[in-house]
């Protein structure tokens, strides 16, 4: 990740107080701008959507249908979103009954990359985070009956 350079005030050894410099910030600062990726594939369908819309447009019935799991309002939030922040164009067709197609954008599909990567990712590493989330779903249930225990033991149950 590139840091984004901002304009920073640092103090030097000169009679000036402070002088102002190019300095990048924290790669993940709260300004920086590569957090937008991050921020716009925060949601739990987003990358999936994405992904179902890379060999061409799509009806949400469609969509639904070959995502499985999604419900239709969730779907539709997941869209709305995705045309938000110009990702997916949404095409109404006038109609009867009405009908609309989403498709993705030129940036939509720039996305298509980063998601595979991540696809490859999961396919090495998914057996191992799912492994450490057991034990740490085991180290919580084991936290929590100690502490039950231990509540129970100062009220002299």
């Amino acid at each position: 990740m590139v840091p984004m350079p901002t304009r920073t005030t640092v103090p030097t050894r000169t009679t000036a107080p402070t002088r102002t410099t190019d300095l990048p910030t924290s790669e993940f600062g709260a300004d920086c701008q590569t957090r937008l990726a991050l921020d716009v594939l925060a949601g739990t369908w987003t990358g999936v959507v994405l992904w179902t819309l890379r060999d061409g447009p799509l009806r949400p019935g469609e969509m639904q249908a070959r995502i499985g799991g999604v419900r239709h309002k969730v779907l539709t939030g997941t869209l709305r979103r995705l045309e938000q922040n110009g990702l997916v164009t949404r095409r109404r067709y006038a109609e009867a009954p009405p009908r609309v197609e989403y498709e993705l954008t030129g940036p939509g599909r720039g996305l298509l990359e980063p998601l595979s990567a991540l696809g490859r990712w999961t396919e090495r590493h998914a057996d191992e985070v799912l492994a450490a989330q057991e034990r740490g779903a085991v180290t919580d249930t084991a936290d929590t009956a100690e502490a039950a225990e231990a509540a129970e033991a100062v009220s002299g149950r």
